[in-house]
This record gives structure tokens, C-alpha cells and sequence, in this order.
């Protein structure tokens, strides 16, 4: 295996295995900009919980894809039009997201989270919306 391949593997299990779990105990608290996203697997049927990070805005989230949109968590969402957002120990059913664009997205956190996703490069936000009470 080459060393592109180690360090790879090595970052996404620390991913999955440290830093997650660590985001999710942090996101049941009011504590920081992390929200939990309760989706199901699109083929397994599973229900799934994946930090992210959010910022509350008016009927929603506007919310961050670190990784981009081509991601599990997200296809899954997109498949069932929606999902539960767990924020400071609430929960939030949100719609299918809605793309925005980076300047938009980044406005939509604070200034000191914006200098931060700034800094990193982020470039993918889409705003959840909470579904109506029927």
C-alpha cells in the first residue's frame, strides 16, 4: 500500500472513529455549531446520525457540507426529501435541502465562523427548511 493510500485510510479512520462520535456527543448539547442529521440509508433502510455543522436561520438551517455534496448523508436526505436535524437537544423535520451560494451560505454563520470556513475553503452550503406542522 502506498503512503497516500496509509495516510488516507489513517484520516478518514480517525474520522469515523474518533472525531463523529466525539461531534455527536458534542451536538446533543447547546454547545457549538454541530447538529446531528438522523437520515436512512437510501438501500438499507437504516437509520443513520452524522454530525454537521449548522447555523440557525429564519424556518431552518443554513448548513455546511464539509465534504462536499457527493456524500452518503446526503444522498440519503436528498433520496427521502428530508430528514431530522437534532439542535441543542430539539428536533427538526427539514425538508429537501436547498442549495445556496457560497457568499450566502458563509453569511449565514457567525463572523468568526465565517473567517474559519473562509480559511478552510468552504464552499458548500444549502439551507434546510422546517416542515410545517400539518
Amino acid at each position: 500500500m502506498d503512503l497516500q493510500r496509509q495516510i488516507r485510510n489513517g484520516w478518514f479512520f480517525f474520522l469515523k472513529h474518533i472525531f463523529n462520535p466525539l461531534t455527536r456527543r458534542i451536538a446533543r448539547t447547546s454547545f457549538g455549531p454541530f447538529a446531528i442529521v438522523r437520515h436512512v440509508g437510501r438501500r438499507s433502510g437504516k437509520q443513520y446520525e452524522t454530525p454537521i455543522i449548522v447555523s440557525p436561520a429564519k424556518d431552518g438551517f443554513v448548513i455546511e457540507l464539509t465534504y462536499g455534496p457527493d456524500v452518503d448523508w446526503h444522498k440519503n436526505v436528498l433520496a427521502a426529501n428530508g430528514c431530522t436535524v437534532v439542535w441543542h437537544g430539539k428536533e427538526f423535520a427539514v425538508d429537501k435541502p436547498e442549495p445556496l451560494d457560497t457568499e450566502t451560505g458563509r453569511a449565514a454563520f457567525p463572523p468568526p465562523q465565517q473567517l474559519v470556513l473562509n480559511l478552510l475553503g468552504r464552499k458548500h452550503f444549502e439551507k434546510l427548511t422546517c416542515k410545517k406542522d400539518e
